[in-house]
């Protein structure tokens, strides 16, 4: 099968702009006016490069959409923007954190929409995919597993990719503003709050002594 992208869209004229334009540039698009027609068409056998999914769906919505894809094995990694109408920074928030790589608010152009999906696989494409290994702890990116002492830690989407990206580079200080360009988004405008409430949150899970605060500058890990 040739590389594909799914969209899931009501407005016909939006679905079908989209189809049009990513087909013009060499995709296969699976189109779908409903997370229903979605779940019942595929099968995930083979994945998606990328997924776009409007929030605001009848049924099953955008949301909805998102958690069932970052739940299943063969579907977590997949890239994934949201388009609404929502513009509030709360409806950002929440999007990212349900692991959303990008989020678009309509009315968008083309050119724009096209500049996010390059941005988006170009982060995806260039992850490592290896296992990180710091002492006891094991981060696996492409199973999105971690272990410590051999037992599993449940961690958000959000927590996994701070936790990796940190990993990943040991003992090199991260400003939170680099933290949130890379784990939610070049263009991102959330609060730095939003990291030391994801590293808070990694400590109670991994213990104190694993991420360090670089007093001026941010955290590493150790």
């Amino acid at each position: 099968m040739s590389k594909f992208i799914v969209v899931v869209e009501d407005d016909e004229s939006i679905r079908e702009m989209l189809r049009y334009y990513f087909q013009s540039v060499g995709y296969e698009v699976h189109a779908y006016e409903s997370g229903e027609s979605l779940f019942e068409a595929e099968d995930w056998a083979e994945c998606p490069v990328l997924c776009i999914l409007d929030v605001m769906l009848p049924g099953i919505d955008g949301l909805e959409i998102l958690k069932r894809l970052r739940s299943g094995k063969a579907t977590a990694e997949v890239p994934v923007i949201m388009l609404t109408a929502r513009s509030s920074e709360i409806d950002r928030v929440t999007g990212l954190e349900s692991g959303a790589d990008d989020y678009v608010v309509k009315p968008f152009g083309i050119m724009e929409l096209q500049a996010r999906v390059k941005a988006v696989l170009r982060r995806v494409h260039r992850e490592d995919k290896q296992t990180i290994v710091c002492g006891t702890l094991c981060v696996d990116p492409a199973a999105r597993e971690v272990t410590q002492n051999g037992e599993k830690v449940e961690l958000t989407y959000k927590e996994f990719e701070l936790l990796r990206l940190l990993a990943a580079h040991r003992g090199v200080a991260f400003s939170r503003d680099d933290i949130l360009q890379t784990v939610w988004g070049y263009d991102y405008t959330g609060e730095t709050r939003t990291v030391d409430m994801h590293v808070k949150a990694l400590r109670q899970k991994l213990g104190d002594e694993l991420i360090s605060t670089v007093r001026g500058v941010g955290y590493k890990m150790n």
